[in-house]
């Protein structure tokens, strides 16, 4: 029997604590007062930001009322699995809520991805992940530069191995932009087109002629799991850095069906043919908007 994530452990750890306080009748504030914690800390282990050691979940289900010796069990074994979560090592570069996302992609049995202006980090190259680093900081070190592109390679290596499934939908705009110049995004093709082509991963792309969509509102990440008893999660994130993870059925159900939408829209047949053949125009200048530009002002003048 596989032993679940960390990860996967923490969500359901997170999950049935926040029912057994709900079944109790009980408020994050009284419940903090029993426990003579500051609400801070309870908040923090419900939204599974924390683990929860042993020593104190057990006076936690005494005081919820729980006495079932097998769930609490169950429920001291998905403390003592959850205690380490997946790259808890990059806390000092990246945001909680970043690193829940994280939890939450490693834990997925399935995962639906739109990106509508960059290549998600799974997807990415290294020199094409360097790039788009450099960008958010012109003067980011050399050393966060590395432990940056060290974690898009941990979770490629967590994704591509395992058994989820893995969908990707990606605007037109994602394939064209010359991240990092043109040899490092011919690469960057090169590499999605392998990827277009192993089981278990889907790649479409949602092309220009589509007009306005559902997606223009920006990227979402979409995660099922396999355990029956975790819902569904969200995952959004803005321009500005704001993230808002949910696992709400009405909003999870709601970008699913987006996803769904831009499925129907986007280029789903020989995807890895599409990808070379952009490959091969960048290579000779043939997809230069400037260029292009430039030819039909010459025509226009002659």
């Amino acid at each position: 029997m596989t032993v679940p994530s960390a990860a996967l452990q923490r969500l359901r750890l997170r999950t049935e604590l926040r029912k057994a306080r709900t079944a109790a009748s009980l408020t994050q504030r009284q419940v903090a007062e029993k426990m003579e914690w500051s609400p801070s800390k309870l908040i923090r282990i419900e939204a599974g930001e924390v683990g929860i050691s042993v020593n104190d979940l057990r006076p936690l289900l005494d005081a919820y009322g729980i006495k079932d010796r097998r769930k609490i069990d169950d429920l001291l074994s998905l403390a003592r699995g959850s205690r380490r979560m997946p790259y808890s090592e990059y806390r000092d570069l990246y945001s909680k809520e970043f690193l829940q996302f994280l939890a939450l992609e490693s834990a997925a049995s399935a995962i639906r991805h739109y990106g509508a202006l960059l290549l998600p980090g799974p997807l990415q190259t290294e020199e094409y992940a360097r790039a788009i680093m450099r960008s958010y900081d012109k003067n980011i070190s050399e050393e966060r530069l590395e432990r940056g592109v060290e974690l898009r390679i941990a979770r490629q290596e967590t994704l591509m191995s395992g058994d989820r499934e893995l969908f990707y939908i990606l605007d037109e705009g994602v394939v064209r932009r010359h991240v990092g110049g043109r040899g490092v995004m011919r690469a960057q093709l090169e590499r999605l087109a392998e990827l277009a082509a192993r089981p278990g991963i889907t790649i479409q792309i949602l092309p220009f002629t589509v007009g306005a969509h559902a997606g223009i509102q920006g990227p979402f990440s979409h995660f099922e799991f396999e355990a029956d008893e975790m819902p569904d999660s969200l995952y959004l994130e803005n321009p500005r850095g704001d993230t808002y993870i949910t696992n709400s059925p009405e909003e999870t159900g709601r970008y699913l069906e987006r996803f769904w939408e831009l499925e129907d829209l986007a280029i789903k047949d020989d995807v890895e043919t599409l990808l070379r053949s952009l490959a091969a125009r960048l290579e000779d200048g043939r997809d230069d908007l400037e260029l292009l530009i430039g030819d039909s002002v010459l025509s226009a003048q002659e």
